[in-house]
């Protein structure tokens, strides 16, 4: 796939030198501060060094007084409280924090996770009716309700109390619950604004404990639920998020909590757990569950205390997960062949398929693959309950959900990101919906943003790559969303000695640059370039910088993005 580098416009270069003397770092890294608003010692401080005690007050959160009075009040009436949250790996990890805060303090409670097929996302009439039959009056729900007018307001009339926790967009009117927590209402003044559900959460009880005299350390044992949340709801990781995502991994890396343990033991990776490795090594774990059987049992897993039960737990899991596997894999080949035979496709801005049996968990990783490999909104879609569920996912820079809001009378329901949302609408609405969400994206999409971008921090010459270039890089980690892991070019260099085809598509080799060091580079899916590289003509790269540990050896190592010959 064609892609387009793009270098980010560099920083004055007066305020670049003068903060790399300040700081004794080379002009390059000085040129990344200033990228991320870096611009002096004590910011760069604050950069390099998070505080938990720069955390923000939540009861700057609009409607924290209300919630925590109104829970305090549920526990002096020993009223029943019933934890509500989704089924992915953010609503799970934030039913696990709450849950197992309370219920060290009070035993009056329960957790309840809607099942994915038969009640669908978010807040369902069926936990309602739930709660209800079993006598609760005051509903706690985590990542999903900002939306649920009509779910709160049936529970209203059921004397259930609600307060929301939740992370998304609001929608013009707020449901009529006894506290709405979400940064993102008009009306709230919380200096940070992504926080993800289990972070929300993660607010609530530090409010709560901040009240009560609860003592700090009691909050921070679960960070490694909230990094996990952080990690794989794909969230920024700046700000406040940076701060709970560094110490979340410290836990995650050191003193994991039981369950997170025995994911660890399950994903088989024994070095340093990065933000990528939550995504790509604990977070689908996690989820499968939900996908393929339930997710209490990721619930279940994550509040475990004995080490025997999280154990048979996780095999579970991991069992589901297998399964998740195959499914994504043979529905992804069944939607690709769809596609390649559709002689309209590549007209196309959009692309949206649909077949009533595919398996509806694992549509949404369906949706990211078929994003990758065409490059555009993309929507795919399957029966559940009489109805027609979508997963969507989008390119950069544009924004899914308002597109999405161009199609909403054809839609029973939907809601999400800029970049991923979900949908429901009726079967006879899919030929419609298809033709309206393909005009919406061409009226509004750029030729630019149909071709994927390589963003490219700076340019660098590899005899900068030095040992404390490298050290000073890694601490710019966590990497994430507003906190990429920079990408560096390199112009005119050469290989040393062969260059290998690995696995199916990928190319190791070596590479020096005039009289630089060799540096060893991995180049994934790239292997089109091999022959061009063989000729031994100098070219260009763009790369990131990382670690490589084989056999307990330690080496830099270039992860390349793109080749240009």
């Amino acid at each position: 796939m064609q892609k387009r580098w793009s270098l980010k416009h560099n920083p004055d270069i007066n305020a670049v030198q003068a903060l790399s003397t300040e700081l004794g770092i080379d002009p390059v890294l000085g040129t990344l501060l200033l990228q991320r608003g870096v611009t002096n010692f004590q910011d760069a401080r604050y950069f390099f060094r998070p505080d938990l005690r720069h955390l923000h007050d939540p009861f700057l959160m609009m409607d924290m007084e209300k919630a925590i009075t109104r829970i305090e009040q549920a526990i002096t009436r020993n009223e029943k409280i019933l934890i509500f949250g989704d089924y992915d790996v953010d609503g799970t990890t934030a039913v696990t924090l709450v849950y197992s805060f309370f219920c060290k303090r009070y035993t009056n409670l329960e957790y309840y996770i809607p099942d994915r097929y038969t009640e669908g996302y978010g807040i369902s009439t069926k936990g309602i009716d739930y709660a209800k039959a079993n006598d609760f009056s005051l509903i706690i729900a985590l990542d999903c309700g900002i939306k649920s007018i009509d779910k709160v307001a049936y529970a209203n009339e059921k004397n259930i109390d609600f307060i929301i926790c939740d992370h998304h967009m609001p929608g013009e009117e707020l449901p009529a619950a006894m506290a709405v927590l979400d940064p993102k209402r008009p009306d709230c003044n919380y200096p940070y604004k992504e926080l993800s559900g289990c972070g929300i959460g993660f607010k609530l009880i530090q409010a709560y404990a901040q009240k009560n005299n609860i003592p700090f350390e009691e909050v921070t044992q679960y960070l490694d639920l909230v990094a996990t949340s952080i990690a794989c709801d794909i969230v920024h990781i700046s700000g406040e998020n940076r701060i709970l995502a560094a110490f979340g991994l410290q836990k995650i890396n050191d003193e994991p909590s039981i369950g997170i343990q025995v994911l660890k033991e399950l994903a088989g990776k024994t070095s340093y757990y990065t933000v990528a490795d939550i995504v790509f090594l604990i977070g689908p774990r996690i989820n499968a569950a939900g996908r393929i059987d339930d997710a209490k049992h990721a619930v279940e897993l994550l509040l475990a205390t004995d080490t025997d039960l999280a154990r048979e737990k996780g095999m579970l899991i991991s069992v589901k997960n297998t399964e998740r596997k195959e499914h994504d894999l043979n529905i992804t080949d069944e939607a690709l062949s769809m596609i390649a035979n559709d002689v309209l496709a590549a007209e196309r801005k959009s692309t949206v398929v649909f077949n009533e049996k595919w398996h509806k968990g694992v549509i949404g990783i369906v949706a990211s693959r078929l994003t990758e490999k065409y490059y555009r909104p993309t929507i795919v879609l399957t029966r559940s309950n009489g109805h027609v569920a979508g997963s969507a996912r989008s390119v950069v820079g544009f924004d899914l959900y308002e597109a999405l809001c161009g199609c909403s009378d054809l839609l029973l329901q939907f809601g999400g990101h800029k970049y991923a949302a979900g949908l429901t609408m009726k079967p006879e609405q899919v030929d419609a919906f298809t033709q309206r969400f393909e005009e919406v994206v061409s009226a509004s999409i750029t030729e630019q943003q149909l071709i994927q971008e390589i963003l490219i921090d700076a340019e660098l010459q590899l005899a900068q790559i030095t040992p404390k270039f490298f050290r000073v890089l890694n601490q710019f980690g966590p990497f994430g969303p507003e906190n990429m892991s920079p990408v560096f070019v390199s112009r005119n260099v050469t290989v040393y000695g062969g260059v290998n085809l690995v696995g199916s598509n990928h190319i190791k080799m070596s590479v020096y640059q005039n009289s630089s060091p060799l540096f060893d580079c991995i180049a994934f899916n790239q292997g089109e370039c091999i022959e061009d590289i063989r000729q031994g003509k100098p070219f260009d790269i763009c790369y990131t910088i990382e670690e490589n540990i084989w056999r307990e050896k330690r080496s830099i190592q270039l992860n390349i993005k793109g080749i240009r010959c």
